[in-house]
């Protein structure tokens, strides 16, 4: 198996967490006296970020006040949460298993705020010692941004044309490409097949375990 590494997105592609967030925004909404979603709904609002997804599970003309209002309301709901519907896609562990069996270097870089993401590593991953594991941090521009994920390949020690890059949304394949990386869709996650080949995903897998063999 040639020299190659693997930077994961979480939500949608890692672990299945659409029904908690949304449960939780909705709460917040709720609190608001704001409209509520579906839970179909909350597919096409995550993936950039808590803040964007307020931006789009709020009215638009929202005040800038109460929207800073409701995005600190959310991250205290859903860190508070008990999150009983969260857990990993059927065969994710099973993958982080033999990619650590292999030595393959693993990292995870999520638009979820750092310490959240932290947190759902330790939780469901932590035994599979994944060498880097980031999420948005106010210094470092949130995915597509390259940045974050270019300073994964260099703490890992690989160049970013031998990095798979596994996401489930556009933002997600934007990312590879901005930084060079090798972009892989997922058609279980949140966002669907369609959205991962409109933005030229590189593969498309259909299981984890198919993630090894674009490896080898």
């Amino acid at each position: 198996m040639s020299k190659k590494a693997v930077i994961f997105d979480m939500d949608g592609t890692l672990l299945d967490s659409l029904k908690d967030i949304a449960v939780c925004a909705n709460i917040v909404l709720e609190e608001f006296k704001l409209p509520t979603h579906e839970l179909a709904d909350y597919k096409n609002f995550v993936g950039g970020g808590v803040q964007v997804l307020l931006e789009n599970c709020t009215p638009n003309d929202i005040s800038e006040v109460t929207l800073k209002e409701v995005i600190v309301r959310f991250k205290e709901v859903y860190d508070s949460s008990v999150q009983n519907e969260t857990k990993p896609y059927e065969g994710i562990n099973e993958l982080l298993r033999l990619l650590q069996e292999r030595n393959i270097k693993m990292g995870i870089l999520s638009n979820k705020p750092h310490d959240l993401t932290v947190k759902y590593y330790k939780k469901f991953f932590e035994v599979y010692n994944i060498d880097e594991v980031h999420g948005q941090k106010e210094n470092i521009p949130k995915k597509p941004h390259p940045i974050a994920a270019i300073n994964i390949s260099e703490k890992i020690g690989l160049e970013c044309k031998n990095i798979l890059f596994v996401g489930d949304s556009d933002v997600d394949i934007q990312t590879a490409k901005n930084a060079g990386m090798i972009s892989v869709g997922v058609s279980w996650g949140f966002r669907g097949v369609d959205e991962l080949i409109e933005n030229g995903a590189d593969f498309i897998v259909k299981t984890p375990l198919e993630i090894l063999e674009l490896l080898e």
